[in-house]
């Protein structure tokens, strides 16, 4: 049985606009038929072998925190993928904190300040509560999961 913690967002916007702001769950962007992006963007990914061995290399020892606008054409791209990478490395979902941002790139409690977030999606990696490196938008090389990988697999 999974239990969730409780969902803390706004909604604003509509239909296809419909913004999410505040602490999330993918749950309400798979099933919302306003993020119809949400399964279309799943179609035709598949994660490399080596990719989806150096995130489950660490599975049990980081947490994420997800950046993420729903509003963002990066975002729309990046994060569905990202769960089903997840999902093949067999990741808990509860390791995972989805945080949905603004077009200002700001959400409840003042996060994106604290954490220097400029850009979305940004995926934190925490080992310990500390960050152990970041991927912002589709990363320095353009293959955000095999650089998601590395940082994962170079966890200490």
């Amino acid at each position: 049985m999974s239990t969730y913690a409780q969902t803390q967002y706004e909604v604003s916007g509509e239909g296809d606009r419909k913004i999410l702001k505040g602490i999330i769950h993918r749950d309400l962007l798979a099933k919302d038929s306003a993020f119809k992006w949400y399964q279309q963007n799943q179609a035709g990914y598949s994660p490399s072998a080596p990719v989806i061995a150096g995130v489950k290399s660490k599975a049990n020892q980081v947490q994420y925190i997800v950046f993420g606008g729903t509003w963002c054409g990066d975002t729309r791209y990046i994060l569905p993928k990202f769960f089903q990478l997840l999902d093949a490395a067999g990741v808990n979902q509860e390791t995972v904190t989805l945080i949905g941002v603004d077009h200002s790139k700001k959400t409840i409690g003042h996060l994106t300040e604290a954490l220097n977030i400029t850009n979305v999606p940004t995926i934190i990696v925490l080992k310990d509560g500390k960050e152990a490196g970041r991927v912002v938008e589709y990363g320095k090389t353009g293959q955000w999961d095999k650089e998601l990988s590395e940082i994962i697999s170079g966890v200490k």
